[in-house]
């Protein structure tokens, strides 16, 4: 359940307006800069959404690198379908590593499955939760292999200080409306080469070598119409308007996600005593933004149901994505994310809740005899 500052959101959107220009450019070069000052990374494009922000990321680094079809990435099946879809949009084959205790990559899982195909790891900071990514980072650096984070749940997450993304050489966040910093939709792309950030910016705009308002407003000498076409491209670049609602959710991020630290530690010790459900733990060093507070039930569906009967809708993030006909050849090569995609349950957490509503949530759970 998403909320927004509307006030301050209509303020922004009203500035786009009267400055007519709704499109790229303006609020998002305002809102990459902030972004980067905020997570102190190098680089930030501001895109249409974060499966774009993937899939340009999977594009762009295997045109670098000269990769092949049907070389690999090593990835989770513990995710959303965009994650892996990202893979099979470029032609590459998604290995599956299987997941440890956070429901993140498992290192050892992955060094087992590289081979001289490998070419990258996709790590899932899965509900924000930074699991054994500095592991990870320093396998792939040691093996010569590109880290792609999907940072999709971690816009505010910080591992060992840092926020998250600095570890990888390209990582992607989502602004989608349900997301920790909320719009309508939209994403950010976080190269740490400065090069691949200008090939994902002519990449986003259709291969165009510059966008209309570098062409216009930033240009000193008024319109150039001219420009070059230099690739076959995507439309995957954001607006105006998604940014000007970014701008203002930025402010009120760490806020808001301490907020939803409260509500997952009032969940942690509501929660201790009861042997129905285990909470998904978060891994040392990090402060996770708490997209979802994750619990895992032996006997998840009943639960579920005992839950709804009672007026809470929980959710599940993810159904193990071996289990669609697309990724079934993997089937049974993951089980400890097969067992946790039949155990999890994603509790209500939002910042409309109140400590008394976590409460009676566990009082719920606390009831069920499953």
């Amino acid at each position: 359940m998403p909320t927004f500052r509307v006030e301050e959101c209509l303020a922004e959107i009203k500035e786009c307006l009267e400055q007519g220009w709704t499109g790229i450019g303006y609020k998002t070069v305002a809102f990459e800069e902030a972004w980067k000052t905020y997570t102190g990374l190098a680089n930030a494009h501001f895109v249409a959404s974060a499966s774009a922000g993937l899939h340009l990321a999977v594009s762009v680094l295997k045109q670098a690198g000269a990769w092949k079809d049907d070389d690999e990435i090593i990835t989770t099946p513990l995710t959303f379908v965009s994650t892996n879809h990202a893979i099979l949009q470029e032609q590459l084959r998604p290995v599956f590593a299987d997941v440890d205790e956070y429901l993140c990559l498992d290192p050892a899982a992955v060094e087992a499955l590289i081979t001289p195909r490998t070419r990258a790891v996709m790590f899932v900071g899965l509900g924000g939760n930074s699991g054994r990514l500095p592991d990870i980072a320093a396998l792939c650096r040691g093996r010569g292999l590109r880290l792609i984070l999907d940072a999709a749940h971690m816009a505010g997450t910080r591992v060992d200080g840092v926020h998250a993304g600095a570890q990888a050489d390209a990582a992607v966040f989502s602004f989608h409306a349900v997301k920790n910093l909320p719009t309508a939709d939209s994403g950010m792309v976080c190269f740490r080469d400065p090069a691949l950030d200008t090939q994902a910016r002519k990449l986003s705009w259709l291969g165009i070598d510059k966008d209309t308002y570098s062409r216009t407003l930033r240009s000193p000498s008024g319109y150039h119409w001219r420009y070059e076409v230099e690739h076959i491209g995507f439309k995957y670049h954001g607006n105006s308007v998604m940014a000007a609602m970014g701008l203002v959710a930025l402010r009120y991020l760490d806020q808001d996600n301490a907020q939803r630290r409260e509500l997952a530690a009032a969940y942690d010790e509501a929660l201790a005593d009861c042997a129905a459900v285990r909470p998904v733990p978060v891994a040392p060093g990090c402060e996770p933004s708490r997209h979802l507070y994750q619990i895992l039930a032996r006997h998840r569906d009943a639960l579920m149901a005992h839950l709804n009967a009672r007026s809470i809708y929980p959710g599940v993030h993810y159904r193990d994505n071996t289990d669609y006909s697309m990724y079934r050849a993997a089937a049974g090569t993951c089980l400890r994310a097969t067992r946790a995609s039949h155990e999890l349950i994603s509790l209500p957490l939002h910042l409309r809740m109140r400590q008394s509503d976590v409460a009676r949530v566990a009082r719920a759970i606390a009831t069920f005899d499953g």
